[in-house]
């Protein structure tokens, strides 16, 4: 599975799990809580040894909320 591939997945999983972000402040607030989690993975791994798994799975959930940010707040199609 390609990175792409894994970000719809995980885009698809969190909207049969959660309804849609009601506001920019909520969206904005769920990636914020994704980056936190992907800062926590990165200061848990060591400089000769990173959490690359965890630091994968993290980051595919941030650009996984941006997408829902983008298709919820900001509407489907572009302008």
């Amino acid at each position: 599975m390609t990175i792409l591939e894994a970000i719809e997945v995980e885009t698809q999983r969190a909207r049969l799990l959660f309804p849609d972000f009601k506001s920019p402040h909520e969206g904005y607030d769920v990636i914020l809580e994704e980056v936190d989690e992907l800062w926590e993975e990165v200061k848990a791994g060591k400089p000769d040894a990173p959490r690359l798994a965890e630091m994968r799975k993290e980051a595919i959930q941030v650009a996984a909320m941006a997408l829902r940010f983008l298709i919820d707040v900001c509407g489907e199609e572009l302008a």
